[in-house]
């Protein structure tokens, strides 16, 4: 458990780091990108674990606190698989995800 315990915070700190570097302001430094980062973590879509109501309520949120970062996102993919592939790894999510087959170029299933 403890190496499944680091392995989430290893994830956690990446995905935190990344949302830091694009943060426009100190609030969405300090307070968001580790909230976003923890959510992250959980198990259904990103906008979901946030408490948002749909994945356009996400791209708002995510432009008006991170816009450089959704700049970069590229319109068809999940957020949640953005800041993943981002930093180069799989959200503990995506193994058991039911919506692989409409992620954008989810390496999962194509491995599959």
């Amino acid at each position: 458990m403890n190496s499944n315990n680091s392995d989430l915070q290893r994830l956690k700190a990446k995905v935190c780091a990344l949302l830091q570097l694009h943060a426009i302001d100190e609030h969405a430094h300090d307070v968001l990108s580790p909230w976003i980062a923890a959510q992250s973590l959980l198990e259904h879509h990103l906008y979901e674990d946030l408490g948002l109501p749909s994945r356009t309520q996400m791209g708002h949120f995510m432009q008006a606190h991170f816009p450089t970062l959704s700049a970069q996102k590229p319109k068809d993919k999940l957020w949640k698989k953005f800041l993943y592939d981002a930093i180069d790894e799989v959200a503990p999510a995506c193994a058991t995800c039911d919506d692989q087959a409409t992620c954008f170029r989810c390496l999962i299933s194509q491995s599959a």
